[in-house]
């Protein structure tokens, strides 16, 4: 990145990192746009430049995650197939899961808190669900097997995550994988 891209990005994180930790310190229904520009030290139309609303900064790393799991799920080996590829890609996202940046962990947790926000998180998942659907059918899935297939990987990973916050005694990755493994749906 230039130095130009490299501002905006770091304007962007500055943002995020903002709301994120207002969020977490007074819930996010307090918390204003104002606020989160202030705290990042820019005015409230850069904010609106980078960001539609509160929401949308508290989200800007989920949406972050969620381009790396395409991009991991498109990097596979071409024959693979899509359900193969997409637990692989997942696999590949979290091979780190045991350190997990804490401001994602603290942000699962706040989306628990607060079902208001649960919205925002579905509404991240969705706007990635089609470009899954289109990578399954390109590897061979019929249209519909592919939109079920990206739909459900989705909601597994999902449930996947709720159920590592509540049961943190393994690695996410380990959850992960056992609920993407063929024998879950048995």
């Amino acid at each position: 990145m230039d130095l130009r891209e490299r501002k905006k990005a770091a304007t962007r994180l500055a943002l995020h990192e903002a709301a994120l930790r207002l969020a977490l310190e007074h819930g996010p229904d307090r918390v204003t746009v104002e606020a989160i520009a202030d705290a990042a030290d820019v005015s409230r139309r850069t904010f609106s430049n980078y960001f539609a609303g509160k929401e949308d900064a508290i989200f800007h790393a989920d949406r972050l995650r969620l381009r790396a799991l395409v991009d991991a799920i498109r990097d596979r080996p071409e024959g693979e197939p899509p359900a193969t590829a997409f637990r692989a890609g997942a696999a590949t996202l979290l091979a780190d899961s045991d350190r997990l940046d804490p401001a994602w962990v603290a942000q699962r947790r706040l989306l628990r808190l607060h079902p208001s926000l649960l919205p925002h998180q579905v509404a991240a998942f969705a706007a990635v669900e089609g470009e899954l659907a289109a990578e399954a059918t390109r590897r061979g899935a019929d249209p519909l097997r592919s939109r079920v297939l990206a739909a459900t990987f989705l909601a597994t990973i999902r449930a996947a995550i709720a159920h590592w916050l509540e049961h943190p005694g393994r690695t996410l990755a380990e959850w992960v994988d056992e609920a993407l493994s063929p024998r879950a749906s048995r």
